[in-house]
C-alpha cells in the first residue's frame, strides 16, 4: 500500500484528494495546510472550474499537519503529492526528496527552468522519483491521440494544430496572479508544450506571436514549432484573452500519413478519419468525468513508486523541457524573432 500525503488544499488539492479515493493499492493518509479550517474538514472555499461543489470532508482517518517539516518527518508516508502554488513547488519538492519521499508535483514543475533543474538534481541525489502531474495525456481524447501517434498505426505524424482557450480565471486570485503561476503562457500553455513534447518531440526552435499584458506576462500566443526539414508541421494557439463567459475549450487536428484526428471540447467529439474515407468515433475509456483523468494520473504515479520505474507520461525531464518551451515562446513574442530551444 502506497501512503500519500497531500500538500496544499486549494482547488487542485481537493481534486487530487477526490481522485485518490479511486486508487488501487494506495490511499491518502495525511494532508498539510496552513489553513486551520481546511485541516478541520471545511473545504467550502476550494471551488474551481470543474468537479463537485466543495463542502465538508470527514478527515477522521487522515493525519493533519500545519507544517511541511512535520509532515516530512512522518515515516508512514511514501509519496508527497504537491498541490500548492507553482512558486512554492521547488522548495516543497526538494525538501520532500531530501526527506526520502517520492514526489508527485502538480504542473507546472516550477516557475523557472533553473528551479526545475535543481529539482531534477535533488531527485537524482536522493534516488527518489520526481514525477510531474501533467494530466492532459490522461484525458481520453488526448490519451487516444498519443497512443495513435506513438504506435505508428497510421504512419508518421505530418502535422498538427492544438488549441487551449479560456477567459481569464476569476475564481481564484492565485491562479490569476502571474507572479505565482507565470501567467497564461506558462500555467495554461504548459499543458500544450508538454503534450507536443510527448508526441512530437521537442522542436529545435519556436516562432511565436502574441499579446503582452501591462505586467509583462504573455496572455495569448500562437506558435510554430520548428523541427527542421522532414519534421512535422506543428502549431498551437493558447491563452486567456477572451471576455468573461467564453467557456474553456481545447482540442486538436492531427494529420498522420493515413489518418486524421479531430477533436474540440467545444463541440466536436473525437473523430478518426481514415484513408479509405471512413469516419468513426473511437471508443474512449474514462468518459467525460475529469476526475477520472486525475485518478489515472495519480494511479500511474503510484504504480511508478511500486515498480521503481518512472512513467514517461510523468517525466520530470519532459516537464522541464515543456517549461523551457513556454519561456522560449514568450521570448519570441517579445522579440519578434525565431528562438532556439
Amino acid at each position: 500500500m502506497i501512503r500519500i500525503g497531500i500538500v496544499g488544499l486549494g482547488f487542485m488539492g481537493r481534486i487530487h484528494y477526490l481522485a485518490a479515493l479511486r486508487l488501487r493499492g494506495a490511499k491518502v493518509v495525511a494532508i498539510c495546510s496552513r489553513d486551520a479550517k481546511k485541516l478541520a474538514g471545511d473545504w467550502t472555499k476550494t471551488r474551481g472550474n470543474f468537479g463537485p461543489e466543495p463542502g465538508h470532508v470527514d478527515l477522521t482517518d487522515i493525519r493533519t499537519y500545519d507544517s511541511l517539516d512535520a509532515m516530512l518527518a512522518d515515516p508512514n508516508i511514501d509519496l508527497i503529492d504537491i498541490c500548492n502554488t507553482t512558486d512554492q513547488h521547488p522548495a516543497t519538492a526538494i525538501a520532500a526528496l531530501q526527506a526520502g519521499k517520492h514526489v508527485l508535483v502538480e504542473k507546472a514543475i516550477s516557475l523557472l527552468p533553473g528551479q526545475a533543474d535543481a529539482m531534477l538534481a535533488a531527485a537524482k541525489s536522493s534516488g527518489k522519483l520526481l514525477m510531474v502531474a501533467h494530466v492532459l495525456p490522461f484525458f481520453p481524447e488526448f490519451a487516444f491521440a498519443a497512443e495513435t501517434i506513438r504506435s505508428g498505426k497510421y504512419g508518421k505524424l505530418l502535422g498538427a494544430h492544438f488549441k487551449r482557450i479560456i477567459a481569464k480565471p476569476n475564481w481564484s486570485a492565485e491562479i490569476g496572479d502571474s507572479s505565482k503561476t507565470g501567467g497564461p503562457a506558462i500555467d495554461l500553455h504548459v499543458h500544450d508544450t508538454h503534450f507536443i513534447g510527448l508526441v512530437c518531440g521537442v522542436p529545435r526552435a519556436v516562432f511565436s506571436t502574441g499579446v503582452i499584458e501591462h505586467n509583462g506576462a504573455v496572455s495569448y500566443l500562437t506558435t510554430q514549432y520548428l523541427y527542421g526539414p522532414g519534421g512535422p508541421s506543428v502549431t498551437c494557439s493558447s491563452g486567456a484573452l477572451s471576455m468573461p463567459g467564453r467557456p474553456f475549450a481545447h482540442g486538436f487536428e492531427i494529420y498522420l500519413e493515413r489518418a486524421t484526428l479531430l477533436y474540440d471540447s467545444g463541440g466536436v467529439a473525437l473523430t478518426l478519419l481514415t484513408a479509405d474515407g471512413r469516419s468513426e468515433a473511437p471508443q474512449l475509456v474514462g468518459g467525460g468525468d475529469p476526475i477520472s483523468a486525475f485518478a489515472a494520473e495519480i494511479q500511474t504515479a503510484v504504480d511508478s513508486v511500486s515498480s521503481g520505474r518512472e512513467s514517461d507520461l510523468l517525466s520530470g525531464k519532459l516537464a522541464r523541457d515543456a517549461l523551457v518551451m513556454c519561456y522560449r515562446e514568450c521570448e519570441s513574442v517579445k522579440t519578434g524573432r525565431e528562438v532556439a530551444i
